[in-house]
């Protein structure tokens, strides 16, 4: 009923936006100088908010069409290496013939598109031949497709993985860390050609159990039976997906902006002044943020279920109990790749030490292939986007890249 209710409201508003949108731009010529300017401003930016007022279920671009490769500018492609019902392996690829490290960058299936990991992707993109997993929409997956669950997406990371061939690298971010960590121990134990040199896991949730958070604490803080039948609705049937059981995306996005409520209001109201005032290039700024945050999609079901119970309820990775398959996963299998752990000193998702935690549970790895970074002065996104990440973070993934080819 959530879903049917959330999306019956999102069309019958449609024609609001609209013409709110229509109103805006009609109102541009008109935000000249004078009062009469003044006025007209102050109504075309109450009107662009109201036509935001909605959620996007379709993936933003990633908007990289070139990059500075030893020192010339580079065309970039995006090109789909893999296709799966559930997930595209997209390849940014560089018109150039320079050999560089193949790189899978695993994304979190949490709520957003990968592009929230677009800043990751451009700073990697110079040095590296990037991949990343781009996962669909569950809610434009039919059903003939079966399900998909922690299982599944491990398989996912496998398959990928394979598909990169031997010598590749990966770096996870956030949520798929104990997916990686777990595909990597999988291949490990059973000797595939594969596995990667060198694995950076960037605040995870290896051990919630540590230092726990606030969003660890609502994970906890119910049953599993609880956020079935409070949070997991069905896709109506005017979409692919129709029928579907899924986590929706717009639930996490509620979830997400409750925690920090105060701060996107005073953000919407300062964008609201720079419209007003003519500061065009500020409210951009603001606009291009909430452009990705308000694009969400939606997560099936079990995958939903599953990693709240296995990962946030049963801690099962760091309790040695986490199996793929039916298989018991062993961390300490692991033996040929490096491991580099990334956390953010103010992180309030993944705290500190629930990523560190991957170090003591990689037992098998030799010391001097393994390596721990906390940076200071950063919450959970600037761990993999923004200043601190490209100047002091990427040179310690780039290094552990370089000394494990």
């Amino acid at each position: 009923m959530i879903y049917q209710a959330y999306q019956t409201q999102a069309d019958l508003f449609e024609p609001i936006r609209a013409l709110a949108r229509d109103t805006a731009k009609a109102l541009a010529p008109y935000g000249g100088a004078g009062s009469g300017a003044r006025v007209a401003r102050r109504w075309a930016a109450a009107c662009e908010l109201l036509s935001r007022a909605a959620l996007s279920h379709h993936r933003p671009d990633f908007g990289i069409p070139q990059v500075v490769c030893d020192g010339k500018d580079v065309a970039v492609t995006e090109e789909a290496a893999l296709v799966t019902p559930f997930a595209t392996l997209l390849r940014f690829r560089k018109d150039t013939t320079i050999e560089q490290p193949r790189v899978l960058v695993v994304a979190p299936l949490s709520g957003h598109f990968a592009t929230l990991l677009r800043g990751t992707v451009q700073t990697l993109l110079p040095e590296h031949d990037v991949y990343i997993t781009d996962w669909h929409n569950a809610r434009d997956v039919g059903a003939e497709h079966g399900k998909f669950g922690l299982d599944e997406y491990t398989d996912h990371v496998i398959r990928f993985l394979e598909h990169l061939g031997p010598g590749a690298h990966v770096v996870a971010v956030c949520q798929p860390c104990v997916s990686t960590l777990s595909a990597v121990a999988v291949m490990a134990a059973s000797g595939n050609p594969a596995q990667p040199r060198s694995m950076t896991l960037m605040a995870g949730p290896i051990d919630t159990r540590i230092n726990p958070t606030r969003v660890n604490e609502l994970a906890t803080g119910k049953s599993i039976d609880w956020f079935e039948r409070n949070l997991i609705s069905t896709v109506p049937a005017k979409f692919a997906g129709g029928g579907r059981r899924v986590y929706p995306g717009f639930v996490q996005l509620t979830a997400f902006m409750s925690m920090n409520l105060d701060r996107h209001i005073k953000a919407h109201v300062e964008m609201y002044e720079h419209l007003a005032a003519g500061d065009y290039d500020k409210a951009q700024v603001t606009k291009d943020f909430y452009d990705e945050y308000f694009a969400v999609l939606d997560l099936t079901a079990e995958f939903y279920l599953e990693t709240v119970r296995t990962v946030f309820q049963e801690c099962a990775l760091a309790r040695g109990e986490l199996r793929w398959r039916g298989e018991k996963v062993e961390p300490k299998a692991i033996r040929r790749t490096a491991l580099l752990t990334v956390e953010g000193e103010k992180d309030d998702i993944c705290a500190l030490g629930q990523t560190l935690a991957a170090q003591d549970l990689c037992s098998g790895i030799r010391p001097y292939m393994k390596r721990h970074h906390m940076q200071a002065g950063v919450g959970h996104y600037g761990v993999f986007s923004g200043k601190r990440w490209q100047n002091q973070i990427y040179p310690i993934v780039r290094n552990t890249i370089l000394a494990s080819a």
